[in-house]
């Protein structure tokens, strides 16, 4: 079982990972077999967070319940109050799941708070455009690694930009594998141009009674 922990703090941008969560939370379009997942949004305290939205998010766990391991996915909206030294943890939890092959996927100001402690120095990744982790991270070093891209999936880390939601959520989907390849492309082509000829593709591609 994949367990996927939302780390959730005041300022989150609802709409950033709402592809993301809702796709794999429901698993309505996963392929037959695929492997379930649970979904936990986690924090550094238990007091109830309010996002950008002023929608009300009580943690399910603390950081300090994170259990690392290869099947364990982080998933880092953005929000205007990464700065905030209290969010440390995380981005220091962020670092041992790299270490460990566990997947890390920041978006928006999340990429800057991982920049800003060198974990973007030395692989591909992408944020709000060039100069945007300059701006906000002085000692940032990864100008080399940077792609000017919505979103970059380099192995167990995946970066985007605050308007790149839909292709970063592709991109998990993917490094999961819980859609199959038609069905995610499908999904994905009708979600980025809303035709209906993707919509009936993306329902066709669907097994008939499957078993998750």
């Amino acid at each position: 079982m994949f367990t996927i922990y939302v780390y959730v703090l005041d300022t989150l941008a609802d709409w950033e990972p709402g592809y993301v969560t809702s796709e794999l939370n429901s698993g309505r379009f996963f392929k037959k077999g695929a492997e379930r997942v649970s979904l936990k949004t986690v924090s550094y305290s238990n007091e109830p967070i309010t996002t950008m939205g002023r929608m009300t998010i009580v943690p399910d766990c603390l950081i300090e319940d994170i259990v690392v391991s290869e099947k364990s996915v982080l998933l880092l909206p953005g929000a205007n109050t990464w700065s905030d030294p209290k969010h440390c943890a995380i981005i220091e939890k962020a670092g041992e799941f790299l270490s460990a092959g566990a997947t890390v996927c920041a978006i928006c100001g999340a990429t800057a708070a991982l920049a800003n402690v060198g974990l973007l120095d030395k692989r591909p990744h992408t944020s709000n455009g060039p100069g945007f982790l300059e701006m906000f991270c002085p000692g940032y070093k990864g100008q080399d690694f940077y792609r000017d891209e919505p979103s970059v999936a380099d192995n167990n880390l995946i970066t985007a930009g605050s308007t790149g939601g839909l292709l970063w959520a592709k991109q998990i989907i993917e490094h999961l594998g819980v859609f199959e390849a038609n069905t995610l492309g499908s999904w994905y082509a009708y979600f980025s141009t809303g035709k209906s000829e993707h919509f009936f593709a993306l329902m066709q591609s669907l097994p008939s009674g499957k078993e998750n």
